[in-house]
């Protein structure tokens, strides 16, 4: 962002041009700082659906996104944290206020090889492929689940992302974020209140990064759990359809997808959004020209209502709903 981005960005029209405004003088920031107007964020999600977001911003310093959380909370400005949207939707009126992205904030590092080879350090816009591959170089274990959670480190922490062959309280030991002012935070692996798909993090607060502990492990094992994991995701679930994974949470003892498909639904279909054939926990967009959020959180209450009518279960979304 520059100052002569920022000029135009207040000739111009919308929500967003009238909130920058509001922000002041944002010269001090402008290197730093990645900002968009009225940012579509269809194109920010895999299901590729919703309106847009006031602000967009993606900072390259935590020092920028600082300054930027602290003039919000001054003025009374909402801020959002999003990942790369794996596995959000955003409703199709947008998102109010300023909507951050940390995707240029994603380092991983390993600061003590020698004295503490197991630790890693990582910035919440990495990649979890980043990561992977990071550890598979340095052949360090445990966190082989990534194989298949696709998105970014600071979303798979906030709902505790994870497979059958693992989760990140299994190797957590800090959380970093930020509060509403730009204050740091940070906390240990009990006080983040892991669980299955959710955790303790505030949602006000925006995680920039955390400390892993792994162990040495032989490449060859780590590929191989990871290949297989992937060859597994490969085989049970949808492709070439927008989608975000996984719509719904397993139930104790049991399994969305099962309780889904043995209601009758595998293929139901709300305009563009379908029930997979191939996955009945997987809510996919067919056809984006004939869909819309409100479309697809349609096909979600169907299909919740006609679980609970069969099974007596109420399914809770993995999906994040966000916007209005």
């Amino acid at each position: 962002m520059t100052s002569s981005t920022v000029s135009q960005a207040r000739a111009g029209e919308g929500r967003g041009a009238a909130l920058l405004d509001h922000l002041g003088d944002l010269r001090d920031v402008a290197d730093d700082l990645e900002l968009r107007v009225d940012e579509p964020m269809s194109r920010h999600t895999t299901l590729r659906l919703g309106g847009p977001a006031d602000l967009w911003a993606r900072p390259r310093r935590i020092s920028a996104l600082q300054r930027i959380l602290g003039r919000a909370h001054a003025r009374a400005i909402p801020v959002t944290f999003v990942g790369s949207g794996t596995n959000l939707l955003v409703r199709d009126r947008g998102v109010r206020g300023i909507v951050v992205n940390l995707g240029h904030l994603s380092e991983v590092s390993r600061p003590d090889p020698e004295g503490a080879p197991g630790r890693i350090e990582v910035e919440a816009g990495a990649s979890t492929g980043k990561l992977l591959k990071a550890a598979l170089a340095w052949e360090l274990g445990g966190i082989e689940f990534l194989g298949g959670v696709p998105g970014s480190v600071g979303g798979g922490l906030v709902m505790n992302a994870g497979t059958y062959l693992g989760e990140f309280t299994d190797v957590v030991t800090e959380v970093r974020s930020l509060g509403r002012d730009g204050a740091l935070i940070r906390r240990d692996h009990d006080a983040c209140g892991f669980r299955y798909r959710a955790s303790d993090l505030p949602p006000d607060e925006i995680v920039i990064g955390a400390s892993l502990g792994l162990r040495p492990r032989p490449r060859a094992e780590i590929e191989a759990d990871v290949q297989g994991l992937r060859a597994r995701r490969r085989e049970r679930e949808p492709t070439g359809v927008s989608n975000s994974g996984s719509t719904f949470k397993n139930p104790p003892g049991d399994y969305a997808g099962r309780l889904i498909e043995a209601a009758g639904l595998k293929g139901t279909r709300v305009a563009g959004a379908v029930v997979s054939p191939k996955h009945a926990n997987w809510l996919v967009v067919e056809r984006r020209q004939a869909c819309t959020a409100a479309d697809l959180l349609a096909l979600v209450e169907l299909v919740r209502a006609k679980v609970a009518e069969v099974h007596g279960v109420t399914l809770d979304l993995e999906l994040k709903i966000i916007g209005e």
